[in-house]
């Protein structure tokens, strides 16, 4: 299990109802700030069997389950392969961070051929999606002046501008942090999972001028990204999916 999972992380993948494609973990073990109360946030891709996708009934798209295992709350979000193509497909970096999360609880060969098709699903319009969940975050520190938010908004920032320019996804704030006082913000948030931005730490006007920074450097690393405008990976995944269905 990856440092900082908990063994039993494996326990809860292997419970899901259907075969899993892969199953990695999310949220804040990724983004690198997770606090001491922080839920562990898995995410994957299962297969339905194939009466479940041919006939009249079919099986769920999205599975989701929740609870407590030693003390830590659980998040599982697992889709079905289909959809989670068609989520590939579109400009989500949710589903990229997932697909590709360096913290892998289950794999498979087919998690292999996912990851192998990602960069080609890779395209400018994936800027939409981290402006969006940036202003997003960022109206929420406003309301509630939480830490999580504002590292949150931080994060995805550094997250699209690093994809747009270089075409790799890379989640983890420690990694692509330029910002001085993110380390001591980091720290911060270790220690609970919704407490304030610590006073001292950096002044709100700083603060508000680095985001406003950073959200222009992920608008202009669209406007120069080499990135294709749309996804080159879609028959190549439509044939993944008709292998698998027609395999099992």
């Amino acid at each position: 299990m990856p440092a900082g999972i908990p063994a039993w992380a494996g326990d809860v993948a292997d419970e899901h109802p259907y075969p899993l494609a892969f199953a990695t973990v999310s949220g804040a073990h990724l983004y690198g700030f997770a606090s001491v109360d922080s839920d562990l946030d898995l995410r994957g891709s299962h297969l339905l069997p194939l009466d479940q996708v041919v006939g009249l009934e079919t099986g769920p798209d999205t599975v989701e389950s929740g609870g407590v295992r030693e003390g830590m709350e659980l998040d599982v979000v697992s889709q079905e392969l289909a959809k989670f193509i068609r989520l590939l497909l579109r400009p989500n970096g949710y589903v990229l961070e997932q697909l590709l999360s360096p913290l892998v609880v289950r794999t498979s060969a087919l998690h292999e051929e996912l990851k192998a098709l990602a960069p080609h699903c890779l395209t400018a319009e994936h800027a939409r999606h981290y402006l969006g969940f940036a202003s997003g975050q960022w109206l929420l520190y406003a309301k509630t002046g939480e830490l999580k938010p504002a590292l949150y908004t931080l994060r995805v920032l550094h997250t699209g501008i690093h994809l747009l320019r270089t075409g790799e996804v890379e989640a983890d704030l420690r990694v692509l942090n330029t910002l001085a006082y993110v380390p001591e913000l980091i720290e911060a948030k270790k220690a609970g999972e919704h407490r304030a931005l610590p006073p001292g730490l950096v002044a709100a006007e700083r603060l508000a001028a680095d985001v406003a920074r950073l959200t222009a450097e992920l608008e202009a690393a669209r406007d120069e990204s080499k990135l294709p405008p749309t996804p080159s990976a879609g028959a190549a995944l439509n044939d993944l999916l008709i292998r698998t269905r027609l395999a099992r």
